[in-house]
């Protein structure tokens, strides 16, 4: 059974497509960056993978869960971290996470353990009841991360979780996930910084256009001494 399967996925806004008949496979366990320019149509597809945003055709199961037929189900085994910092800027760290927690049915015992536990492991415990509004860019980060981890889902996405912080707080994150990775987490992992992506994933895709140009083992890609970048330069400006 695949951590996530996707076939020929399609999704229209009125005549554009911006994804167009995607098909992945995930393998649990995997550190798996996904990769692409903006608007190739990776953030579509995390959101189809979700339930954020609806598509048009094609089939998309969590751990062999359909996310259509099987919303709340295939749900409850995704934590994503997105890109922006979609949350109540006035709300507390606490609170957040709180809430998250219940909205994953978590019992009042189990969710006031849960939340202790990330405060301590994201070290927010300093800054547990300050509003979000309050934080620095990189404690920001941390609180999305705590919060896509708190219901402790089989399939962790992480759409840009650097974007914005600084270096120390990026390898204490890089740290972490290799870590959970280790201990049996499989990671959708989407970045621009390619270097972190090379030190990551096991494996890559790279999207463009809204369909995946290109797949394979990270020693495809760095292969004769090249490095990812170079190679992702490469496949992306041929599809120009």
């Amino acid at each position: 059974m695949n951590a996530l399967y996707i076939d020929h996925l399609v999704k229209r806004y009125g005549d554009f497509t911006a994804v167009d008949n995607l098909s992945l496979e995930v393998k649990p366990g995997e550190f798996f960056g996904f990769l692409g320019p903006n608007g190739a149509g990776k953030t579509t597809t995390i959101n189809a993978i979700t339930g954020i945003g609806s598509f048009d055709s094609g089939k998309i199961e969590v751990f062999g869960i359909d996310v259509k037929k099987e919303y709340r189900e295939a749900r409850r085994k995704v934590g994503l971290a997105p890109q922006e910092f979609n949350v109540d800027i006035f709300q507390k760290v606490r609170n957040i996470l709180w809430y998250m927690a219940g909205y994953y049915g978590m019992q009042k015992k189990d969710r006031e353990v849960r939340v202790a536990e990330m405060l301590k492991i994201f070290e927010l415990e300093a800054h547990a009841d300050k509003p979000f509004q309050a934080l620095s860019g990189g404690l920001k980060r941390r609180v999305v991360l705590a919060r896509a981890m708190i219901h402790n889902p089989e399939l962790l996405i992480l759409d840009e979780p650097t974007a914005g912080v600084d270096v120390e707080l990026r390898l204490e994150l890089w740290k972490y996930l290799r870590r959970i990775n280790e201990e049996g987490k499989t990671i959708l992992f989407t970045s621009h910084y390619l270097e972190e992506v090379e030190q990551l994933c096991n494996r890559i895709a790279v999207v463009n256009h809204g369909t995946i140009v290109a797949i394979g083992d990270k020693g495809e890609f760095v292969k004769e001494g090249s490095s990812l970048e170079k190679t992702y330069l490469e496949i992306t400006q041929k599809q120009v």
